[in-house]
C-alpha cells in the first residue's frame, strides 16, 4: 500500500465499498472541516479500468464532501486540491470488500460523554475548542456539544451514557440550570409523575409563563403585582410575567452596582437568549481582573457567577505575568413582537442617518457619558428579538444595509477585520485599549468623528426617548430606509387599525366599503395599493404613523411605545425651554433641526 495525490476526476466509487449503491449520504458534520482543512484521512482506493484511474474501496462520505468543496472553489475560480489516497494492489474483491467494512465499523465514535471527559481534560490543559477540532477532525459545533454536557449533573451524563434518556433530551438539559435539572431528577425518579422528555422538556423548562417567587431577586413584601400562591401557601407564582421582570431587573441593575462598588472590575448581565458556560472561562480573584457574570434564564432564575475571566483571557495574562401595580390595562395598539418589529426599523434608520450629523451624535455621546444608560458598559445595541422573521426582515433592511457599510469602513480605519460584527464591545484589556487608543492619536479629526458616529449607533438602545429624540432633530423620512414587507403585513392583527390603513392608502370611501370583509382582504387591498398591483392606485413613499418621525397612533386606545416615547422628548423639550433665572446670559446651543441631505442619498438594499 502507498500514499499518493489523486485528482477527483481519476476517482470513483467501487462497487465494493459497502456504502455503494445507497442514496447519496449526509455529508454535513465533516463538511466544515473539509471546507477549512481538506481531507486529512486518506480514502483507500485500488487501480481501475484506464489511465491512471482509481477506484474507492472506503471513503465515499469523504469523498462526497471533497466534490462538494472543489465544485464551491471552481465556482470562486480557486484551486481545486487532490485527495490524499491510500493505494491498494489490484484485484482481490473480497480483500477491498473486508477492508471496507472494517474501516467503516472501526469508525463507530466513542459515546459522548466518554469524549466530554476526554475533550475537558484537553481544555484544561490548554486547548482551544478550535485545537481539539482540528485533533479529532471534527466541526467545531460539534465539540461544543459535547464540552456543553459539562453543565448536566453527573447522574444525568450516567443516564445519557447508558442510553437511558435520548440525545434530544440531553441537549435540552445541558440548556438547564442545576435546580432544574434536580427537579427533572425529581420526576424521572417518581413513577407516577410525567417526565417531560425530547421537544416537551424544552416546554417544561422555557415554555411556562409561571414563574415561582423563589426566583425574585427582590422583597416580595414590597411587590405590587398579583402573585398566585398553592393551596398550601408554601409557594407561589407570579400571576403578570412583565411586571415580575420590571422589579426582577430593577434588583438585577442594584446587585450589579453593589458588585462594582465592592471593586469588582466589571459585572456581565448575561440576557435568557445566551447561557454561561464554566468550560469557556476560568477563575481569576477580584484583585487579578475576575469579572462577576449574573445568568439570567427565561424562566426568572437569577445565578451570579463570581470571579471569572475567558480562558483567551487567562492565557495572555498567564504569558504577560498579570491578570487582566395597577388597574387591568387597556390592550394597547400593537402587539409586543409587532413593537419590536417598529422599534427595530425606526432604530435603524436614525443610526444610519446619523452617519451624515456628526455634530448631533458627538452630542448624543457626551450625554450618555454623563447620564448613563443600560447599554453603556460600553456594549452594542443586541436588537435581540424571539422572532426570527423580524429578525431577518431588520438585518436585510435599507437602513440596517447603509449602517452596515460605514461600520466596515470604520473596521479597516481602525485595522478591525471587516467581518467583526462590531466596533464596540471590547473586553476591557488594557493592551488592546493601548493599542486602539495610540492609532486613534494618528487620525485626523474628522476620521476619528467617523469612529464616533459608529460607536454611537452601535451603543443607541431601541425602542426608547433617545431615538425619538435623534430622529426628530434630523427629521428622518422614514421611507428612504423602510417599505413594508411581509413580515409588516403577518404582525398586523388589530382590525380597527387595519380599517385605518385601507382609509389611508386607498380612502375612506373604500374603508366603508370593506368594513365588514376579513383582516386578510383588508390587508390585501393595502399591500396592492402600496405596490400599484391589481389594477390599484399605487401609493409612493408610505409608512404607518408609528414608525414616521413625529409618531402618532390610529386609535383613541394608544399603549404605541413610539408615542410614548416622543411623549418624553416634547416633555423634555418644553422643559429645556423654560428660562432659568439662574442661567448666565451667553449659552451653547445646538444647531437647529435640519432634514436629511438629499446630495448624499444612502445606498439602498437590493
Amino acid at each position: 500500500m502507498k500514499l499518493e495525490f489523486v485528482p477527483l476526476d481519476k476517482l470513483s466509487v467501487s462497487k465494493t465499498n459497502m456504502r455503494h449503491g445507497g442514496k447519496v449520504p449526509d455529508v454535513l458534520d465533516i463538511l466544515p472541516t473539509v471546507r477549512k482543512r481538506g481531507v486529512v484521512q486518506p480514502v483507500i482506493v485500488r487501480p481501475n479500468c484506464g489511465p491512471d484511474a482509481f477506484e474507492i474501496v472506503a471513503g465515499r462520505r469523504r469523498f462526497v464532501a471533497a466534490l462538494i468543496v472543489a465544485d464551491e472553489r471552481r465556482a470562486a475560480g480557486e484551486d481545486v486540491e487532490p485527495l490524499p489516497c491510500a493505494i491498494l494492489e489490484p484485484g482481490d474483491d473480497a480483500a477491498a470488500l473486508e477492508i471496507s467494512m472494517i474501516e467503516n465499523m472501526a469508525r463507530l465514535d466513542a459515546d459522548e460523554v466518554t469524549q466530554w471527559e476526554s475533550f475537558t481534560r484537553l481544555v484544561k490543559e490548554g486547548q482551544s475548542v478550535d485545537d481539539i477540532a482540528a485533533t479529532f477532525g471534527l466541526p467545531d459545533l460539534t465539540v461544543k456539544r459535547i464540552l456543553a454536557l459539562g453543565n448536566l449533573l453527573p447522574r444525568i451524563r450516567d443516564l445519557y451514557r447508558k442510553e437511558q434518556i435520548d440525545m434530544t433530551t440531553v441537549r435540552h438539559l445541558t440548556l438547564a440550570s442545576k435546580s432544574q435539572q434536580k427537579a427533572w431528577l425529581a420526576l424521572a425518579d417518581d413513577p407516577d409523575a410525567y417526565t417531560p422528555t425530547g421537544h416537551q422538556l424544552k416546554a417544561w423548562l422555557f415554555g411556562g409563563q409561571s414563574i415561582p417567587t423563589k426566583y425574585a431577586l427582590f422583597d416580595l413584601a414590597s411587590y405590587s403585582g398579583q402573585i398566585v400562591a398553592d393551596l398550601f401557601g408554601e409557594g407561589g407564582y407570579f400571576a403578570d410575567t412583565d411586571g415580575f421582570w420590571t422589579a426582577q431587573n430593577e434588583a438585577i441593575a442594584a446587585r450589579r452596582a453593589a458588585y462594582l462598588e465592592d471593586g469588582w472590575s466589571d459585572v456581565v448581565i448575561v440576557p435568557a437568549t445566551d447561557h454561561f458556560h464554566t468550560w469557556e472561562y476560568e477563575k481569576a480573584a477580584k484583585r487579578k481582573g475576575g469579572r462577576v457574570y449574573i445568568d439570567v434564564r427565561g424562566n426568572g432564575e437569577v445565578t451570579f457567577h463570581e470571579g471569572y475571566v475567558s480562558r483567551k483571557e487567562a492565557a495572555r495574562a498567564a504569558k504577560m505575568g498579570e491578570a487582566a401595580t395597577a388597574e387591568k390595562p387597556v390592550r394597547p395598539e400593537l402587539t409586543t413582537t409587532m413593537q419590536t418589529y417598529v422599534d427595530l426599523h425606526r432604530h435603524a434608520a436614525v443610526r444610519a442617518a446619523l452617519t451624515a450629523h456628526p455634530h448631533v451624535a458627538l452630542r448624543l455621546m457626551v450625554a450618555h457619558a454623563i447620564a448613563g444608560s443600560p447599554l453603556w458598559s460600553v456594549k452594542p445595541e443586541p436588537q435581540t428579538t424571539r422572532n426570527d422573521a423580524v429578525r431577518e426582515s431588520v438585518e436585510l433592511c435599507r437602513g440596517e444595509t447603509a449602517f452596515d457599510e460605514k461600520r466596515r469602513a470604520v473596521l479597516a480605519l481602525l485595522g478591525f477585520s471587516p467581518e467583526e460584527p462590531t466596533v464596540t464591545g471590547g473586553n476591557g484589556d488594557d493592551y488592546n485599549l493601548a493599542g486602539l487608543f495610540l492609532r486613534l492619536l494618528d487620525l485626523p479629526d474628522p476620521a476619528v468623528m467617523d469612529v464616533i458616529v459608529i460607536v454611537m449607533g452601535e451603543t443607541l438602545a431601541a425602542g426608547g426617548a433617545a431615538v425619538e429624540a435623534v430622529g426628530t432633530t434630523i427629521a428622518i423620512d422614514m421611507a428612504r430606509y423602510w417599505v413594508a414587507d411581509d413580515v409588516f403585513f403577518e404582525l398586523l392583527r388589530d382590525r380597527e387599525v387595519l380599517l385605518r390603513l385601507v382609509a389611508e392608502v386607498a380612502g375612506e370611501t373604500a374603508a366603508a366599503a370593506n368594513a365588514k370583509e376579513k383582516g386578510k382582504t383588508l390587508k390585501r387591498i393595502v399591500a396592492d395599493h402600496l405596490g400599484g398591483e391589481n389594477g390599484r392606485a399605487r401609493v409612493e413613499h408610505w409608512v404607518p404613523r408609528w414608525m414616521a418621525f413625529p409618531p402618532s397612533a390610529y386609535t383613541e386606545r394608544g399603549g404605541v411605545g413610539t408615542v410614548k416615547a416622543h411623549a418624553k422628548v416634547e416633555a423634555a423639550r418644553r422643559t429645556d425651554n423654560e428660562p432659568d433665572p439662574t442661567a448666565p446670559d451667553k449659552v451653547l446651543a445646538l444647531p437647529a433641526p435640519s432634514p436629511e441631505p438629499e446630495s448624499q442619498p444612502m445606498p439602498l438594499a437590493a
